[in-house]
């Protein structure tokens, strides 16, 4: 029975893929623990000075000795302050822990496989190229998962990994920064209001002018239309009952206006007004 190089890898590294996968599994009980420590109820004790402000805030329900001092040697005696315990429900941070569960395994293998990769190229970059054209040329896999781990090993597992690692990068990433983004304007607005006012006043403005401008221009372009079915309804009334075909255009003389006949049997239109004195 044939084996693979990716088989005796396998067989030969079996303690080292036991001691990553059982690694990796403890990495991830632990993002999670840290997860759920995060999440539930939590209690804060704030201290009050006389003015109603909160002055300092530790979690739990106890100020500890060491705090205790801390807080005398910066505020002054801890007797002269009101004590307020408060009460947090925190959710369970589910963005937070995907993220980590997934960035932080891919981040240290990425890390870990472009330091190998490095040094293999450096220092064995030769071996390394001839070890490729042999294994190119090797005959057919027997077992089916064999076939998938020589399919997976063509790809370039350093960017699927990279690809996944700035997915979940951008899962964190891209809400926060657009919470911040919508934060920060507006507080912007806030602050700066009779700006946007303003502003908005004025792009009002300017789109009630387009709109009249448009309405304008409608306008006009419905009553030049409506002119031109007269006219053409004009000119096929007289068509219909054989009255000479004439319109009426501006005259550059004293007259307003001059009418143009048509000469059926000519070539060119004849002016019904035009000075008889020159013929």
């Amino acid at each position: 029975m044939k084996t693979t190089r990716i088989g005796n890898l396998i067989q030969e590294n079996k303690t080292l893929f036991i001691i990553i996968i059982v690694g990796l599994f403890l990495l991830e009980l632990e993002i999670f623990a840290l997860a759920a420590m995060k999440s539930g109820r939590q209690s804060w004790l704030q201290v009050i000075d006389a003015n109603g402000n909160v002055i300092h805030e530790t979690s739990g329900k106890n100020l500890s000795e060491f705090n205790k001092y801390y807080f005398e040697k910066t505020f002054g005696p801890f007797e002269n302050y009101q004590v307020r315990l408060e009460t947090r429900e925190h959710p369970f941070p589910f963005r937070a822990w995907f993220v980590a569960a997934i960035g932080i395994p891919v981040g240290a293998m990425l890390h870990f496989g472009f330091v190998v990769k490095a040094y293999v190229a450096i220092f064995h970059g030769n071996e390394l190229q001839g070890d490729e054209t042999t294994a190119g040329c090797e005959p057919g896999y027997e077992s089916r998962l064999e076939s998938i781990l020589v399919r997976i090993s063509r790809m370039n597992i350093f960017i699927i990994g990279f690809l996944i690692f700035v997915g979940v990068i951008s899962y964190w990433i891209i809400p926060n920064m657009i919470t911040y983004i919508g934060r920060t304007g507006i507080d912007a607005i806030i602050r700066f209001k009779w700006l946007f006012i303003t502003l908005g006043v004025v792009m009002a403005g300017i789109g009630v002018w387009i709109v009249y401008l448009r309405y304008l221009l409608a306008k006009k372009s419905i009553e030049s239309h409506t002119e031109i079915e007269k006219h053409r309804l004009a000119l096929e009334y007289k068509s219909q009952h054989g009255l000479p075909l004439q319109l009426d255009v501006p005259s550059a003389e004293n007259d307003p206006r001059s009418s143009l006949e048509w000469n059926r049997s000519g070539n060119k239109p004849s002016s019904a007004d035009t000075h008889s004195t020159d013929s």
